[in-house]
C-alpha cells in the first residue's frame, strides 16, 4: 500500500472510494481509468534504493539535513562563486540606485535589472526566479511580471548530453528502453528538460531527465546565496515578510529535493492516493514507471489536455470551467486540511484539463508536507475564516510558525486591528493605504512574523486558484462557491473535522459577512462576481500608481529646485 513507508496520514488502500472502473491501481490511486501499466508499489525498485530495505523517506530526510547545512553560516561558499553572484547583482542594484530609485519606476526598474541578472547567474537562480513569477500576492506584481520571462529562457541541453545521462542511470543503451524518442523536448526547465518516447513496449511516455551539472551548482548557489543575502535586507525593496534570508532558506528546502527524481516520483503516488482516499475523481496524476526512475530520471504516462489558460477551448468543448476550477480547489484543499500532502506549486504550465473535464496535475518536484500538529494548525486557520473566528486564526498562525510560539494572541489582534470594523479600501485615499500598510507591515515585524514554507507554498497556490477565476469563472457568484465548498466538507468531512480539531462544522454558521468586507463590499447583499472584484482591485491600483507618479514628480521637483539653488535644502 502506499502509505506503508511515506506520510502516516495517507489514506490505505482500503479505505478510498470504489474507482471507477475495474483497474486494480485506481484503489490506491486517482489515476487515469486506462493506463499504460498498473502502480504496485510494493514492487517498485526505486522505492527502496538501500540495500537495507530504507525506502524513500531516508532520501527525503537526508535532502532536508543537506538543506539545512548549506544555508548554516558555517558552510564556507566558494569563494569564486560569491564573487560571480555579487558582482551580477551589485550591478544590477548599482544601476536601479543610479538611475530608478525614488522615482515612481523604482520597483518596475529593479525588477527590469534584475532578471537578466538572473538569468546570467544559471539554472539555480533562473528557479528561484520562477518560484518567485508564481508568487503573485506575495512578491511586488513588477517582480513577478518581469521574472514570468524567466519561465521560457532555459536553453535545453544537447542531445548527445541527455543520453548521456539517461544512459547512466538507467544502465543500458537508450536503444534498448525506447523504441524512439523524440530529441527535441516538450519543455525545458531550469532542473530538468522533458522528452516524449516510446518504450520498446509500445507505451507512449513522457521522460523527464535532470541538467548534468545542476545538483552540483544548486550546492555552490545556495551556499553563496545564504553568504549574499542577509546584505540584502532593507536594501532591496520586497515584501518585507518574505526578506532573502528567508526567501533562501525556503528556496534550500525546496529545490535540493527536487534533485532527486525518486522523490519526486514517490509525490506523484502520495497525492493520487490522497485523491483516492476522498474519493476525488476530478483530479488525476500520471502514473510513474515502475522501474525507470532514477535520481536523475523520471519516466512517467504521457497525458494529455487542453491548456489551463484556454477556457474558450474548454467551454467550446462542452467542459463546465467554473466545475473544473471548484473540483480543483475541493482536491487541493481535502489534500492540504485534512492529510497534509498537497502539490506546492501550482501554476498554468503544471494543469491540463482533459476532454471529459477531468484535470490532470503535472510537476510534482515540490510538494507541501505538513506534520499532525501543523496539518491541524492549518485546519484550525480556514475553520476560522469561514466563521470569523479571529483568535482561532492567529492561534493557527502562531503554530504554523508565522509568530513567535510565544505571542500574546489578543496583543496581535488588537496592534493589527484585526477586531476593528473592515474598512473599504476604495473609501481611502491612496496615502491612507499605503499608511495602512506601514503600520500592519511594522507590527508584525515587531513580532517576529515570518512566512514559513508550507504557509507560502499553500498562500501561493491558493492565490493562483483565485487569479484563475478571472478566466474559469468570471461570473460565478464568489459567496455562492464559498457556501457550496463549505457546504461539501460539512456533508463529506464533518465528522472528521469535529474528530481532530473538535470544531463542529454542522453547528458552526458561514459568515459571509465577514467575506463580504474582506473583498471590499460589506454594504452588498446582491452577488459578487470576480469581475467585481477585478474592477475594484483596478480602482485601487489606479490610485495607487497616481500617488506614486505625483510622488515622483514632487521628488523631481524638489531635485531641480536643488540645482537651482544649491544654498536651500
Amino acid at each position: 500500500m502506499v502509505d506503508r513507508v511515506t506520510h502516516a496520514h495517507l489514506p490505505a488502500a482500503s479505505t478510498a472510494a470504489t474507482p471507477p472502473t475495474d483497474s486494480p491501481d485506481l484503489a490506491i490511486g486517482a489515476f487515469t481509468a486506462h493506463g499504460p501499466w498498473t502502480v504496485d508499489p510494493d514492487t517498485m525498485p526505486w522505492r527502496f534504493p538501500s540495500v537495507a530495505g530504507a525506502g524513500v523517506d531516508t532520501l527525503r530526510a537526508e535532502a532536508a539535513v543537506l538543506a539545512r547545512r548549506l544555508v548554516t553560516p558555517q558552510h564556507i561558499p566558494s569563494v569564486g562563486r560569491v564573487l560571480t553572484v555579487g558582482a551580477r547583482l551589485g550591478s544590477a542594484l548599482l544601476g536601479w540606485a543610479v538611475h530608478e530609485r525614488g522615482t515612481p519606476r523604482s520597483r518596475a526598474g529593479l525588477s527590469r535589472r534584475l532578471r537578466p541578472a538572473f538569468e546570467r547567474l544559471g539554472p539555480t537562480y533562473i528557479k528561484l526566479g520562477q518560484i518567485i513569477s508564481s508568487g503573485e500576492g506575495i512578491f511586488p506584481e513588477e517582480l513577478v511580471e518581469e521574472f514570468h520571462l524567466l519561465r521560457d529562457r532555459v536553453p535545453p541541453e544537447r542531445f548527445p548530453t541527455v543520453r548521456r545521462t539517461i544512459e547512466e542511470d538507467l544502465g543500458r543503451p537508450l536503444g534498448e528502453v525506447f523504441l524512439s524518442f523524440d530529441r527535441t523536448p516538450i519543455a525545458s526547465a531550469s532542473i530538468a528538460q522533458v522528452h516524449a518516447a516510446t518504450l520498446r513496449t509500445g507505451e507512449r511516455v513522457v521522460v523527464k531527465v535532470q541538467r548534468r551539472t545542476v545538483a552540483s551548482m544548486v550546492r555552490l548557489d545556495i551556499a553563496s546565496m545564504s553568504w549574499i543575502a542577509p546584505l540584502l535586507v532593507g536594501r532591496i525593496p520586497i515584501a518585507a515578510l518574505t526578506n532573502p534570508p528567508a526567501l533562501v532558506e525556503l528556496f534550500a528546502e525546496t529545490i535540493v529535493e527536487e534533485l532527486d527524481f525518486r522523490l519526486e516520483a514517490q509525490n506523484m503516488l502520495d497525492i493520487a492516493a490522497v485523491f483516492a482516499g476522498t474519493g476525488q475523481r476530478s483530479v488525476v496524476v500520471p502514473r510513474p514507471h515502475p522501474e525507470l526512475v532514477t535520481r536523475r530520471v523520471l519516466v512517467m504516462e504521457h497525458l494529455h489536455g487542453f491548456a489551463w489558460g484556454d477556457a474558450a477551448g474548454m467551454r467550446a468543448a462542452g467542459i463546465d470551467t467554473a466545475a473544473v476550477l471548484r473540483s480543483s480547489l475541493i482536491a487541493f484543499l481535502e489534500g492540504t486540511l485534512l492529510y497534509g500532502v498537497f502539490h506546492g506549486d501550482l501554476h498554468s504550465g503544471n494543469l491540463l484539463v482533459q476532454a471529459d473535464g477531468t484535470v490532470a496535475l503535472l510537476d510534482f518536484g515540490i510538494t507541501g508536507r505538513l506534520d499532525e500538529r501543523r496539518r491541524q494548525a492549518f485546519l484550525r486557520l480556514e475553520m476560522g475564516a469561514t466563521t470569523n473566528n479571529l483568535i482561532a486564526q492567529v492561534e493557527a498562525l502562531r503554530d504554523l510558525g508565522a509568530l513567535p510560539s510565544d505571542c500574546d494572541v489578543e496583543a496581535v489582534i488588537s496592534d493589527l486591528g484585526l477586531d476593528r470594523p473592515a474598512v473599504d479600501p476604495t473609501t481611502l485615499t491612496a496615502d491612507e493605504m499605503m499608511a495602512e500598510l506601514r503600520e500592519v507591515t511594522k507590527a508584525l515585524l515587531g513580532y517576529g512574523a515570518r512566512l514559513p514554507k508550507e504557509l507560502m507554498l499553500f498562500v501561493k497556490d491558493m492565490l493562483f486558484l483565485n487569479g484563475a477565476m478571472a478566466t474559469m469563472a468570471p461570473d460565478v457568484d464568489i459567496l455562492g462557491e464559498i457556501v457550496a465548498i463549505a457546504t461539501y466538507f460539512t456533508e463529506q468531512h464533518g465528522e472528521r473535522i469535529a474528530r481532530d480539531v473538535g470544531f463542529d462544522v454542522m453547528s458552526a454558521p458561514i459568515d459571509l459577512d465577514g467575506y463580504r468586507a474582506a473583498l471590499g463590499f460589506p454594504d452588498e447583499t446582491d452577488p459578487i462576481t470576480f469581475r467585481d472584484l477585478q474592477e475594484r482591485r483596478e480602482l485601487i491600483r489606479r490610485r495607487l500608481q497616481h500617488r506614486s507618479e505625483s510622488k515622483g514628480r514632487r521628488s523631481l521637483l524638489r531635485a531641480v529646485h536643488r540645482l537651482i539653488r544649491p544654498d536651500r535644502s
